[in-house]
């Protein structure tokens, strides 16, 4: 391991990854999903549109460390609320702006994917339906996200 790689997961200690679903029940297997796969990560979960909007404002407002990733659910409860908390995401200053924003659906629906990489996410997931799928995905999403891409500014930002 080279040590730019060491000195990169050292600095993902105590990171965080945003977590807004409002299923308590999914929240359950992303939250357990996440401490098996993203150990170093903390996940905050937030469960509606506003304590989405509030905490990453106040990461700005008070210093908070801005999380690594956002994982948004679409049906927040219908696709209309996550796709409008994507956007109000997007127009928000950088680097909250830039965040990558992976969201999460049960829907497979073409419309729904097509439409949700329009408005600015940066990944679209299908959620799995049992936890060995979970971890398995987030075993995937954490070899993509942290060992091979870069994403911009990631030392000051994240």
């Amino acid at each position: 391991m080279h040590q730019s790689e060491k000195a990169g997961k050292g600095h993902r200690k105590g990171a965080t990854i945003l977590v807004i679903e409002d299923n308590k029940d999914q929240w359950a297997f992303i939250q357990r999903a996440l401490e098996a796969t993203f150990a170093d990560f903390k996940p905050i979960w937030v469960p509606n549109v506003q304590q989405a909007i509030e905490y990453l404002t106040d990461c700005q407002k008070i210093g908070l460390r801005l999380p690594y990733l956002i994982l948004l659910d679409l049906y927040l409860p219908e696709r209309e609320v996550g796709w409008q908390l994507l956007e109000q995401i997007r127009s928000l200053d950088d680097p909250i702006g830039q965040l990558p924003i992976i969201l999460l659906s049960s829907s497979d629906d073409k419309d729904d994917i097509t439409h949700s990489y329009e408005r600015g996410i940066t990944s679209y997931i299908i959620k799995p339906t049992n936890y060995p799928a979970w971890v398995e995905s987030f075993q995937t999403l954490k070899e993509y996200w942290l060992d091979t891409v870069s994403l911009p500014g990631s030392s000051s930002y994240f």
